[in-house]
């Protein structure tokens, strides 16, 4: 199979045009044209990722991380993403990236967390410019749960470590506001929602003055809230390449490391 036969499936879901303009989701490493049997998805290139394609005969590994962000003026393997991008090059496996496509597109990541979630009823939060794309999603539980409850269920699904979150201001949960990975800028837009809670990652020592009563704000971790694009990209494949194989990585981990 061609890589082309396999990006397509994937931008059928989510189309590279729903990037943001600071992204660099797509083909990194590899030719449209170049032939390819297995494919490792994970949440970033790392070396062990690599070290794992080898081991497993994968000759393509998908990530929701893209490798490079920025334009790279040397090779030298003095950084990791060097030491990939060479690793890669020189045995022939190809990288590819489904990043912010996949975060916006529609029943993309956050999408796939209020799933996990049970949540009914579920809206994009920040709408874009395409059709039912957007950024973030609010949703309703089935029935109200008290706050520290729904906060320790998120822990378990998604293997939380360290659950980080403002001030209890509302005793039960019944409507949900989601945004995988970094959604510290969209707070006020999960505020004025009306949720409960909004679960996102990456927030700063002042967003958690920001509830204003009104809504607990949770970091779930960037890592944690995205995990879930590993099953997502394999359901994609799964379902419209069924002879493709496809392989979900056991050592795509958490770059963060937590002491208790």
């Amino acid at each position: 199979m061609k890589v082309r036969d396999v990006t397509s499936v994937i931008e059928a879901f989510a189309p590279l045009s729903l990037q943001e303009s600071y992204d660099n989701a797509g083909l990194i490493v590899g030719r449209a044209d170049d032939e390819v049997n297995k494919a490792l998805l994970a949440v970033d290139v790392t070396e062990d990722v690599i070290a794992e394609a080898l081991e497993e005969g994968c000759d393509m590994i998908i990530t929701h991380h893209p490798i490079v962000f920025h334009p790279m003026k040397r090779f030298n393997s003095a950084s990791q993403t060097e030491r990939c991008v060479e690793l890669a090059i020189r045995h022939g496996i190809v990288l590819y990236a489904a990043h912010t496509n996949l975060d916006s597109t529609p029943h993309g990541m956050s999408w796939r967390v209020a799933q996990i979630l049970g949540l009914k009823n579920v809206e994009v939060m920040q709408p874009t410019s395409a059709d039912g794309a957007g950024f973030g999603v609010i949703g309703e539980l089935t029935e109200s749960i008290d706050s520290q409850l729904f906060m320790r269920r998120v822990m378990e699904l998604f293997n939380v470590k360290v659950l980080r979150h403002s001030d209890l201001v509302v005793p039960k949960i019944s409507k949900v506001a989601i945004c995988t990975g970094s959604g510290g800028s969209f707070i006020d837009l999960a505020r004025s929602s009306g949720a409960d809670i909004y679960l996102t990652a990456d927030l700063k020592y002042n967003d958690f003055m920001r509830h204003e009563n009104s809504i607990i704000l949770a970091d779930m971790g960037h890592f944690e809230s995205e995990y879930c694009a590993i099953q997502l990209l394999f359901d994609i494949l799964s379902k419209n390449l069924c002879i493709f194989a496809a392989r979900k990585s056991v050592r795509s981990r958490n770059p963060v490391n937590y002491m208790f």
